[in-house]
């Protein structure tokens, strides 16, 4: 449910500070993403996330966070979230899910995409497919939504959409939400990618959210294994999880881990981004 603790609210040069961590991120995931092929090794992805960071003079969110041991979490099949980077193999057809985060000059940026390599089962690639419209749907919840229950109402309608049309009944995980994101990674509030009777917080520039709908194939339910990190879901189904770090400006949002700040995408659904000069 919505926290009561205090929203921490950024001025437009915070919000210009966190964008340069959001590009940081959204060059580490892209090198991943234009590097990673089966045979691979989690911990080979980890590697080149780390030195992309490294160049950049940013640090990564993730590692030493409670003891987290790496700079990426890299989930694979029926693991949601929190993966460990090691020495599994990447596989031909795995769905895998790479979460990556960054500071620069104290301020954070935090995205996460998934992908299914070749050769890839059409189910699966419709489950990644259906998760990204629904980050998406919830993205633009914050430019034309009152309050922040608001981005779950989206969210939702957004996957039961996509299962009509798929025919699948995708489960959308709720124990793991978005949040609220600054000079701490995860801060208040909540945010849910489900729908409520709460309405949660109204909606206001200077508030920065984490985006991230987590969807599996099958069931809703999860648990979290022996390492005390990676969370897989309960009945073994594959799961996709998607996200972007996004500012409420007064002029309208900005995906802050988007290299072209969310245009192109949430131009497909009629939403204009703010001008932001970093």
């Amino acid at each position: 449910m919505f926290g009561r603790e205090k929203i921490e609210y950024k001025t437009v040069d915070q919000v210009r500070t966190m964008r340069r961590a959001g590009l940081v991120v959204a060059d580490a995931l892209a090198t991943v993403r234009s590097a990673v092929r089966p045979g691979m090794t989690t911990a080979d992805l980890d590697a080149l996330a780390a030195a992309v960071i490294g160049d950049a003079g940013a640090t990564p969110s993730f590692l030493g966070y409670h003891g987290y041991p790496a700079t990426l979490c890299v989930s694979v099949n029926d693991e949601v979230v929190h993966g460990i980077p090691g020495t599994r193999e990447l596989l031909p057809g795995d769905v895998v899910s790479v979460d990556c985060g960054a500071i620069v000059d104290g301020w954070h940026g935090d995205s996460a995409f998934s992908f299914v390599l070749p050769e890839a089962d059409a189910a699966d690639v419709a489950l990644v497919e259906a998760t990204e419209r629904a980050l998406w749907a919830g993205i633009a919840a914050l430019a034309t939504g009152e309050r922040l229950g608001d981005v779950g109402n989206a969210v939702e309608d957004s996957i039961e959409a996509s299962a009509a049309t798929d025919g699948v009944p995708y489960g959308i995980i709720e124990e793991y939400v978005g949040h609220g994101i600054g000079t701490s990674m995860h801060q208040p509030p909540d945010v849910l990618n489900y729908r409520t009777r709460e309405r949660g917080p109204r909606l206001k520039p200077g508030m920065c959210l984490a985006i991230e709908p987590m969807v599996t194939r099958g069931e809703r339910f999860t648990q979290v294994l022996e390492d005390d990190w990676t969370v897989v879901t309960d009945d073994g189904a594959r799961a996709a999880h998607w996200e972007h770090s996004v500012a409420i400006l007064e002029g309208g949002i900005w995906v802050l881990t988007a290299p072209d700040g969310g245009a192109a995408k949430l131009a497909e659904l009629g939403v204009t981004v703010a001008p932001l000069d970093v």
